[in-house]
């Protein structure tokens, strides 16, 4: 408990730091400026924000976001598990799916959103959107983690004459555990962004994305930024909070290479 208290002072401290040079770099911006329309000081920004938070509909809009998004995220990640783990083992849905992955990486997030107003209802367009980008974050991390497998454990697999099933389950799917926590930590972050942006371009009824254009269309300067805030604060949080889950459930996963000594023993 001792040795964790000097790393935890650290920490803190780094990000008191952190934070105080930020916000110290902004305000000499914001005087240097002098124009609170372009550059709104810290004061401005944070009284914004406290109003913000005493009103019902911040939390209203905060929670239609996050529900959307979140789906959206789940739903990608449910798609790109299920494709990585086939392109992993099949040459052919290899060459066809590969490129079409290749190119949602590549393609600018702006591209699939004006494409998506013309396909589906404005309302859904974030939820498509924040799939198509964690889709292949994802996906690129199981094929990686399964490319990786050991050979040694493989080896040992076809000397214990292993089904598919269980070379599956004891060492392909827990050696694509931290590419695919991995994978997923990153699509988070990527997917709240792009679910946002396209919030703002198919301006979603009451929905954070919408609150942001609103406030750049009335040159509220200081909501935007502490709208900017709150979706840093926001996916930050899911990071943290992913992350932990993916402790509690992956905790022993990385562990499944025993099974091969409890195997042996037997």
């Amino acid at each position: 408990m001792q040795s964790k208290l000097p790393s935890l002072t650290k920490k803190i401290l780094k990000v008191t730091l952190a934070l105080a040079f930020w916000l110290g770099l902004w305000l000499i911006l914001s005087k240097a400026v002098g124009i609170e329309l372009l550059i709104p000081p810290p004061k401005s920004v944070i009284l914004t924000l406290k109003q913000m938070l005493v009103q019902k509909e911040f939390y209203e809009t905060c929670l239609r976001s996050f529900l959307r998004i979140t789906c959206g995220y789940a739903l990608g990640t449910a798609a790109g598990t299920a494709i990585g783990i086939l392109i992993s083992f099949s040459s052919v849905l290899k060459s066809i799916f590969k490129p079409f992955l290749t190119a949602v990486k590549t393609t600018p997030v702006v591209s699939f959103i004006i494409l998506a107003l013309v396909w589906i209802e404005r309302d859904s367009v974030p939820v498509f959107i924040t799939i198509l980008m964690v889709m292949p974050i994802v996906a690129s991390g199981i094929i990686t983690g399964i490319e990786s497998a050991d050979n040694y454990l493989l080896e040992m697999a076809s000397v214990y004459k292993f089904s598919f099933g269980k070379k599956l389950k004891y060492i392909y799917l827990p050696s694509a555990v931290p590419s695919f926590i991995s994978g997923c930590e990153t699509a988070i972050g990527l997917g709240w962004k792009a679910g946002v942006a396209a919030e703002v371009i198919c301006m979603s009824r009451g929905t954070v994305g919408k609150a942001l254009k609103d406030s750049q269309v009335y040159m509220e300067t200081a909501e935007l930024f502490a709208w900017t805030a709150i979706i840093i604060i926001i996916s930050l949080i899911l990071e943290k909070l992913l992350a932990k889950l993916f402790d509690i459930i992956f905790k022993k996963a990385l562990q499944k290479g025993g099974y091969f000594i409890e195997h042996k023993n037997k």
